[in-house]
């Protein structure tokens, strides 16, 4: 498998419009590509700020979703690939899986690496994994897996059924209400520099089918984990389901349950009761 090491991030925005450009036409098998960026710096400016967007304390611990904003680059490049089989335009995160091995402190210079991955069938279409590694000094100190569905798509013959499930309890006890303001999808762009129209306003997300504005998933995913600080162990395995689109603006309740030494989450909507994101929180 080749693997192509960049020198800087790839620029986000660009991506965006190459895969619309690039979005008709594509098919085949999964690119068998890598791509890396090594002895990456974290900005301390840039985690402060991904710190106050998602309701996380400030440390020298990196949260665990901080990495993806240095791996997420990597992955879109991959995927608005016109070798990528899928048309990036309309995928949708249906699931994301992160591992700590560690704790990585923010001075460490980190290694990227990312790869795409099971091309599985989905009674909607077809999902793909995208699939991310940290290192620091030799280590492997995170991973993670994103899993994609392409409505629509059709998978491969003899391609496995994707699993995109995240089983939890029934989750009754709400420890706290968010008031999810109508800007949070640009609030969280501009530090993520994930610029898909369908989190950044209600005109462009009504161009994809979307009635309003969409919370991104990782955010949501942050803010759980923000809720949790303090009581999370260095290595531990952070699985959710994104379940329904998360409109803004929304109130919204998260649910906990202890459960093997870590916790069941569930964020829902306040009225309806409608679970925008499920998971577990666990021990490595």
């Amino acid at each position: 498998m080749a693997v192509t090491v960049l020198d800087q991030a790839p620029n986000l925005g660009q991506l965006y419009a190459k895969a619309a450009v690039t979005a008709r036409g594509r098919g085949g098998d999964l690119p068998d590509t890598r791509l890396a960026r090594h002895g990456v710096q974290v900005d301390p400016a840039h985690l402060a700020a991904y710190a106050r967007v998602c309701g996380m304390p400030l440390s020298d611990v990196l949260p665990a979703t901080y990495p993806h904003m240095l791996t997420f680059p990597l992955q879109m490049a991959l995927m608005s690939d016109r070798s990528f089989p899928l048309a990036l335009p309309g995928l949708v995160h249906v699931r994301n899986r992160i591992e700590v091995l560690r704790a990585v402190r923010a001075h460490e210079p980190l290694d990227l690496e990312v790869w795409a991955e099971n091309l599985a069938a989905h009674r909607s279409g077809a999902v793909v994994d995208l699939r991310a590694t940290v290192s620091a000094g030799g280590e492997e100190v995170w991973r993670s897996t994103s899993s994609y569905l392409a409505r629509g798509a059709t998978a491969p013959d003899g391609a496995p059924q994707a699993d995109v499930e995240v089983s939890v309890g029934g989750l009754e006890r709400v420890v706290a209400t968010w008031r999810v303001p109508d800007d949070a999808g640009r609030r969280y762009a501009k530090v993520s520099g994930d610029v898909n129209p369908i989190h950044l306003s209600g005109l462009t997300a009504k161009a994809f089918g979307f009635k309003r504005a969409i919370a991104h998933g990782m955010w949501v995913k942050a803010r759980v984990l923000g809720a949790l600080a303090g009581r999370l162990p260095d290595a531990v395995t952070v699985d959710v389901r994104f379940t329904k689109p998360l409109f803004l603006p929304s109130t919204v309740t998260l649910a906990t349950e202890q459960h093997d030494g870590g916790w069941d989450v569930a964020v829902r909507n306040e009225k309806s009761g409608t679970e925008h994101v499920v998971g577990t929180v666990r021990p490595l």
